[in-house]
């Protein structure tokens, strides 16, 4: 399950781009059907809990598009002042409602930690205890689960803070700022952003 902050910010953003720009002028939704589910499960094989023994089917469509509404919600939240992914700003869940539907879900698997503490002789350093999260003994793996406790490590971890929303032209993703002047997610659409810039200021000076 959640092995790391980094595993629970790349399962988390992994799940809010399945919301991505069509490349057209619309957005896509990559779970927009149970094949659709199946296919970015498969897809995600080191990000995605259990992906190799996962079924998709209506209910687990219904779950996991329930926590990426939450996750995104939050993530709007997460970037203020800056504003959200243009891709839903009209429709997110109201915070309160987004903070349920997250603690819900992660709760119908119960995660318990598991003390784990390698033989290393020649390192010291690497021969310290660790803590690593585990579902509960007899809990049935819940796909649904699985994503909301990685979006609220996601959250509760340092990277939350380099959360940003992309406003490019014809982009509707988040992403992780990696420097202090980095404002697009890509360099392709910082080309296009400047490239509108441009343009716009051609307009206002004809």
């Amino acid at each position: 399950m959640q092995d790391s902050p980094r595993r629970d910010t790349r399962i988390a953003l992994d799940l809010a781009l399945t919301v991505r720009h069509d490349g057209r002028g619309g957005v896509v939704d990559d779970l927009a059907d149970v094949a659709g589910l199946g296919a970015w499960v498969r897809a995600h094989p080191d990000t995605v809990p259990d992906a190799e023994r996962f079924a998709a089917d209506a209910p687990a469509l219904a779950a996991v598009r329930e926590v990426r509404s939450a996750a995104r919600a939050l993530f709007a939240r997460a970037v203020r002042p800056g504003e959200p992914s243009p891709a839903d700003a009209a429709r997110l869940l109201p915070v309160p409602e987004a903070l349920r539907c997250l603690n819900t879900a992660a709760a119908r698997t119960p995660i318990v930690p598991v003390l784990d503490w390698p033989d290393a002789d020649a390192d010291a350093d690497a021969d310290a205890p660790v803590v690593r999260a585990r579902p509960a003994a007899g809990a049935r793996p819940d796909l649904a689960a699985a994503l909301a406790q990685a979006v609220i490590g996601f959250l509760t971890g340092p990277d939350r803070q380099r959360l940003r929303a992309c406003h490019a032209p014809r982009c509707v993703r988040y992403f992780l700022k990696e420097h202090p002047r980095q404002e697009w997610c890509r360099p392709s659409c910082g080309n296009r952003a400047r490239v509108a810039r441009h343009h716009e200021r051609q307009k206002r000076t004809a």
